[in-house]
């Protein structure tokens, strides 16, 4: 896809799950991709992995909850491949539980990864963006953005922000392009960080049926691709048999 080939992504969330399946896929295409995230380990094996099949591929340590850090990031992509042409804001985590259970430092996490950590990767990219008059942002949210279940509620509401902030930065721009992907249920470590045994009886039950995070890479190839004049909004990707 010619409208990928040499573009340079960086990617956050990037050891496991949707971020890596992103960062296999673009690179496939030809595109320079930087990948983030705290598991080191993870990242250097998938750097590794894109290099041999003749992709291109850099990873530096990632901590989306602090500014400083998440602007270093995307400084170290452009001293390694050039100017950030796209940006996938896909960190995020998902502790859920009842409201009742006061689970207030797991709330707090969320909406620091899920909600600061996206503006912290919009405010590290758009300056620069704005000054070259193109650029992609790629937020992924969720099926959580579109409707509230037990136990998500926290987690729905930073998607949610997610998709406000997205909407509103697309309304902003006429140069940039602002996509937002929501994921119905996919395989991932996404659920391991839930502490509450109710909201991980409910997480079994919503996983029962789960799509390959590729589904959402291609999703993400494809609004890439598109021309520059094209804006690819917003993709709901969920699994055919999901009831959600």
């Amino acid at each position: 896809m010619s409208d990928i080939r040499d573009k340079v992504v960086i990617i956050t969330g990037a050891s496991s799950g949707i971020g890596e399946a992103v960062a296999k896929a673009l690179a496939s295409e030809g595109a320079k991709v930087v990948v983030g995230a705290r598991r080191t380990e993870r990242l250097e094996t998938l750097v590794r992995d894109i290099n041999a099949s003749g992709g291109l591929a850099a990873a530096r340590a990632l901590d989306v909850t602090n500014l400083e850090d998440m602007q270093s990031f995307a400084d170290f992509a452009e001293k390694e491949f050039g100017a950030v042409d796209v940006i996938v804001n896909n960190a995020g985590v998902m502790p859920l539980s009842p409201l009742a259970s006061l689970k207030v430092d797991e709330w707090n996490r969320m909406i620091d990864v899920n909600i600061r950590g996206v503006l912290h990767g919009i405010a590290a990219v758009i300056p620069g963006m704005t000054v070259r008059g193109s650029g992609h942002v790629i937020n992924v949210a969720s099926i959580g953005a579109h409707a509230v279940t037990p136990t998500a509620a926290v987690y729905c509401a930073t998607k949610y922000a997610v998709w406000a902030i997205s909407d509103g930065l697309r309304q902003e721009n006429d140069k940039i392009r602002v996509t937002t992907i929501s994921p119905g249920v996919v395989e991932s470590e996404l659920a391991d960080s839930i502490s509450d045994e109710r909201g991980r009886n409910e997480m079994k039950e919503f996983r029962r049926i789960a799509i390959k995070p590729d589904a959402i890479a291609r999703a993400i190839v494809y609004a890439v691709s598109q021309p520059a004049d094209v804006d690819v909004s917003e993709i709901i990707v969920r699994p055919t048999a999901s009831p959600f």
